[in-house]
């Protein structure tokens, strides 16, 4: 019984220093705020508008803004975009002269 009250105490200790550690992101201020605003707009988003398609608008908005985002980052390393397209892993190969 006197080891079963130890690990309760030791479990519970360990709990409180996990829980400690963990932070929560600092919450934005007006100007982040509105430059989100901003590039939600010039992604097509139109707050002001009564849509009843709202949360799907938004959340394509938020997409267009992430992915000119990653399109930027792309531009700026060098390495350029994914690209989309197919492969034809395992096709037998055509020999040159028979196309």
């Amino acid at each position: 019984m006197k080891s079963l009250a130890y690990a309760a105490v030791f479990a519970s200790a360990l709990a409180a220093s996990v829980t400690s550690f963990a932070q929560s992101p600092a919450p934005a201020n007006r100007a982040q705020v509105r430059d989100e605003l901003v590039q939600l707009e010039k992604a097509g988003y139109e707050p002001t508008q009564n849509d009843p398609t709202y949360p799907s608008n938004l959340r394509a908005a938020e997409n267009r803004v992430v992915a000119n985002k990653v399109a930027a980052a792309a531009g700026a390393s060098g390495y350029g975009a994914t690209m989309s397209g197919s492969s034809r892993s395992g096709a037998p190969a055509t020999p040159a002269g028979a196309q």
